[in-house]
């Protein structure tokens, strides 16, 4: 099958690693902003905040939330992140990405 014939969209890849806490509060801003799917992961890692092993149930560990979204919604959620910075491990990054066409990219 060529490439070229697979129906492609334009997206932004948004992807939100942070503490735990911090899970509930970013679901609810991506739901108020009208995001309709996202993917949940426990993540492990270390950075500027030290080392996140997950080796205790709801302490010291860390989520990793990713969905796909338009540019201007991509802005919204760097926006409304931005809030949780100062208390909380977070990192949040994005990148364009080419989504299969088929579901509406918001």
């Amino acid at each position: 099958m060529s490439t070229s014939s697979v129906p492609k969209k334009t997206a932004v890849l948004v992807v939100m690693i942070g503490e735990t806490v911090l899970q509930d509060p970013i679901i609810k801003l991506l739901k108020d902003l009208g995001v309709n799917g996202y993917t949940l992961s426990q993540a492990q890692g270390a950075g500027r905040h030290g080392s996140r092993r997950g080796d205790m149930a709801g302490y010291n560990t860390n989520i990793e939330i990713r969905t796909i979204v338009s540019q201007e919604l991509s802005e919204a959620i760097f926006s409304g992140l931005t809030e949780y910075q100062s208390n909380h491990a977070l990192i949040a990054f994005r990148q364009n990405v080419e989504a299969l066409s088929g579901f509406e990219i918001i």
